[in-house]
């Protein structure tokens, strides 16, 4: 749930649930465009590839590319019609990847954010700069951003453009957070409050949310979002189920499970 403005904020109140072992130190991973990613996929045409520097020790599980980013990008290669020329908005971003893609791929205003831990957006920034063309630095604006704050901070980014909609985001990514089981509310308070209210029969304003259920005898909680979006006047559908080799092989449940990466996408009534 999202908390005062009066109340003190620490990690442990955002991510109360248990961690894993401390992390590796920094790495790079990266993400290789495929012929499947987009339609008339030609090389040598464009950009072909995607460095993601991952940060090191930290408690917020920044030191992964994610099964569901990777999905994420692939996704949005092949479906550039829902954020070209848009505004896009990521939320707890990690390495940017997914962000990345939508900026490299025509969007006009993309704003990446993750907790405000000077680490993390330091290497979103990095990351952004290392995969994003000089000339199309301004259209990417990385902050830190707590959810469930006021968006004020966020909506700046598109108010300041002249030629970005006032309105609010026309798509906001979600990647690998429904498992943070305690902000539930605070993400879809901040995608009520943030995203677009102009659509059209040609476009919908839509909030996508990409995930795995790495403990699988806790799926049913990290689908509690999905159905708490349904109560707030949200329409959910499951648009991608994808398979990869499991994060942590060495962990309990069916890996079947922990191998799936789950796409949904969601609209408001």
């Amino acid at each position: 749930m999202s908390q005062s403005d009066d109340e003190p904020l620490c990690l442990d109140s955002i991510f109360p649930e248990p961690g894993r072992p401390p992390s590796p130190d920094p790495t790079t991973a990266v993400y290789k465009r495929t012929p499947r990613d987009q339609p008339g996929f030609n090389a040598g045409t464009s950009w072909q590839t995607i460095s993601i520097r991952l940060v090191g020790n930290h408690p917020l599980w920044g030191h992964y590319l994610w099964n569901a980013s990777r999905s994420f990008a692939s996704y949005l290669d092949a479906h550039p019609e829902l954020y070209r020329d848009r505004c896009v908005l990521e939320l707890g971003a990690g390495g940017g990847l997914p962000s990345i893609v939508t900026a490299l791929n025509g969007a006009r205003k993309v704003v990446v954010t993750d907790y405000p831990d000077a680490a993390l957006v330091d290497n979103l920034s990095f990351n952004v700069k290392q995969n994003v063309p000089e000339d199309m630095m301004q259209a990417v604006d990385v902050k830190g951003y707590i959810w469930g704050q006021t968006v004020a901070l966020l909506r700046e980014s598109i108010t300041r453009s002249d030629e970005a909609s006032s309105t609010g985001f026309d798509l906001i990514i979600m990647s690998d957070l429904v498992f943070n089981h305690s902000q539930h509310d605070a993400l879809l308070t901040t995608a009520e409050s943030t995203l677009s209210n102009v659509s059209s029969d040609e476009h919908k304003a839509t909030l996508l949310v990409f995930y795995t259920h790495h403990r699988p005898h806790l799926a049913h909680r990290d689908l509690e979002f999905f159905e708490k979006a349904r109560q707030r006047g949200w329409i959910c559908e499951e648009i991608v189920t994808e398979k990869y080799p499991p994060m942590f092989p060495e962990d309990s449940g069916e890996e079947e499970v922990r191998a799936t990466v789950h796409g949904w996408a969601l609209t408001r009534a």
